[in-house]
């Protein structure tokens, strides 16, 4: 019995030990690999040039996690290659990817503009793939003065010579849709359904974009003894064809054909010739625009109730110029418009309003995003005469006069710390950078 129990007691002291010596093994074979990684984190750091993506942020990890040849820095004021990324719509319905390469610090001057082209059917997948191969492209001639350069392989896949394609649809696109949203809670319920035609064609000589929507809006409101149910509907053609008169100047013709219980309107028809300049060629619109519209144009409304002005319907002649400025560099966007308009039949008749958005970096780690807008407003022509209800009013079921509007919003944000951000980490999602919700009754 007493061996039994001294061989147990040897086994039991020879497990133990082996058990240490392969924890302390673990730890040690552990520890030597995160000092490789965090030696190879130092190299990454000390050799790879470092970039700043200004690219929106939903491509940003996918970019990080394909290319890991560079180091992502958080101001661009650290940056040696600054890129951003810009898009305009396409005349199919896809999306014209302009990424520019801007170089800074001992790459100033080394600059370089590519473009990827999606279509409308493409997946995000398709589309962030095409993005990360055209950055790469436009990346090389950066990484190829640095020591990471020999670990960076370039292939070709050749493929059979493409043949040209006839257009069958001669660049029509068109578009039907459909949307319904339902919500509810015990005192109130809401419902809203909109579906919409479209036939674009664009090419570089013209753009021709008509439009055919309707919308259905439905609230019931239920307190106690009280109920109140509001229905907005609303009906609108729209249409606007631009012929290109060089790389400064458009001509074009804006038509509409409206109904609408909100604003007293049973039908209306607009017609206005238009005359655009763009201070900077069009070809330029990624980056800077500088236009000045002027519309010249006529109304013919039926209106649903007796307005103010004691009229059923109107015809009225009408001006419009508006100026829209447009910029995108590396300190951030700015977008104004400011546009005027009056009727002929009584200049006092008129309507002027400013709208502007500015997105500023102002030093390294703080941004500023401001947005604003007011209008002056005395061309409500179409107010209806009979008294307002209460319901109208609380409920905005009504056009109300007003003299002017307004709206404002501003945010801050202000980041520090470590000036890279190489590392991608999905767990537990976005949880970690989510927003904190009090709710206090």
């Amino acid at each position: 019995m007493t061996n039994s129990v001294s061989r147990t007691k040897t086994r039991l002291t020879v497990l133990v030990k082996f058990v240490f010596l392969f924890m302390a093994g673990l730890i040690f074979i552990s520890t030597a690999l995160a000092q490789e990684t965090e030696n190879n984190e130092v190299e990454l750091q000390d050799k790879a040039i470092k970039v700043y993506l200004d690219v929106s942020p939903y491509s940003e990890d996918h970019i990080k996690r394909e290319i890991a040849f560079v180091n992502y820095v958080r101001d661009r004021k650290q940056a040696q290659v600054y890129i951003m990324l810009t898009t305009q719509r396409t005349g199919s319905g896809g999306t014209e990817n302009t990424i520019f390469f801007i170089g800074q610090k001992n790459l100033t001057g080394k600059n370089d503009t590519l473009k990827y082209v999606s279509q409308q059917s493409d997946t995000e997948e398709i589309m962030r793939d095409g993005i990360v191969k055209v950055l790469k492209a436009g990346l090389i001639q950066y990484v190829a003065k640095t020591p990471l350069f020999k670990d960076i392989s370039i292939s070709y896949k050749k493929k059979s010579e493409i043949e040209k394609v006839k257009d069958k649809w001669n660049y029509w696109v068109f578009n039907i849709g459909s949307n319904g949203f339902f919500n509810g809670q015990e005192s109130s319920k809401s419902f809203s359904i909109n579906s919409s035609l479209s036939a674009d064609r664009i090419t570089p000589d013209w753009k021709i974009s008509l439009r055919l929507s309707t919308d259905y809006n439905e609230n019931r409101y239920s307190f106690g003894d009280y109920s109140a149910k509001i229905v907005r509907r609303s009906h609108d053609f729209n249409s606007l064809i631009v012929k290109s008169l060089g790389s400064h100047w458009s001509a074009g013709f804006f038509g509409s054909v409206e109904s609408s219980i909100y604003s007293n309107t049973k039908i209306g028809f607009n017609a206005a010739p238009a005359l655009e300049y763009d201070l900077f060629p069009y070809s330029e619109s990624t980056r800077r625009e500088f236009r000045f519209l002027y519309r010249l144009g006529y109304a013919n409304i039926h209106y649903e109730e007796e307005t103010i002005f004691d009229k059923l319907n109107d015809h009225l002649f009408m001006e419009s110029l508006s100026a829209t400025f447009v910029v995108k560099e590396k300190w951030g966007s700015v977008t104004t418009s400011l546009r005027g308009s009056h009727y002929f039949h009584d200049f006092s008749k008129n309507h002027l309003g400013l709208n502007s958005n500015l997105n500023l970096r102002l030093f390294q780690g703080f941004s500023i995003n401001l947005f604003g807008s007011v209008s002056l407003v005395n061309d409500q022509l179409g107010l209806r005469k009979s008294d307002y209800s209460t319901e109208d009013i609380l409920l905005n079921r009504k056009e109300l006069s007003t003299s002017y509007t307004y709206f404002a919003m501003i945010g801050l944000n202000y980041q520090f710390g470590s000036i890279f951000s190489n590392v991608v980490n999905p767990r537990f999602g976005s949880s970690g950078r989510g927003r904190t919700m009090i709710i206090s009754n």
